[in-house]
């Protein structure tokens, strides 16, 4: 018996081309304070000359308390305010989001992809901004150039309304 060998083209074998992946982990600490309040938190991305390139995330009170409505306090979020979040109709599908617990929040984004999109090479920062009813607020920044040419894991740290913020990126 005969066998019959196959062969497909070299083209048909290559790995199809794939979209990177910018992942991102905020901590936010449990602080010991007598009056605790979730943080407003803001995510974006920011070129070189400090525009926003891409609006990733915002959590906000989502309802109407006794407070007032979530969205009168998003001033508070001062660089994400004047760098953009003032020009927002709160809310943005897929970008803002209720307010968040304690402990490492994941984020997940791909090339190409809301709100990402399509982010030209270049060299960028990664901003997050927390602001706390009877606390305090907090910038943290992590440079990156886009896209990885390998897949890189950068963080900062905070020292106050922010732990760990982690950036995975993967090419």
């Amino acid at each position: 018996m005969r066998r019959l060998s196959l062969t497909l083209p070299a083209m048909l074998l290559a790995a199809p081309a794939i979209a990177a992946d910018l992942n991102v982990t905020v901590q936010i600490p449990q602080l010991d304070v007598a009056e605790y309040h979730r943080p407003y938190t803001a995510v974006w991305v920011e070129r070189e000359d400090h525009s926003v390139a891409a609006q990733l995330a915002v959590w906000y009170a989502q309802k109407e308390s006794k407070e007032g409505a979530g969205t009168k306090w998003l001033p508070e979020l001062r660089q994400w305010w004047r760098r953009g979040g003032r020009e927002l109709q709160m809310p943005v599908d897929g970008v803002s989001g209720a307010t968040r617990p304690a402990g490492d929040q994941k984020l997940s984004f791909h090339e190409g992809k809301a709100p990402l999109g399509e982010l030209p090479a270049g060299k960028y920062e990664l901003v997050v901004e927390a602001a706390r009813e009877v606390g305090g607020r907090e910038v943290v920044r992590v440079p990156f150039t886009w896209p990885a040419a390998a897949p890189q894991q950068l963080a900062a740290q905070g020292s106050s309304e922010l732990g760990a913020v982690k950036l995975d990126l993967t090419p």
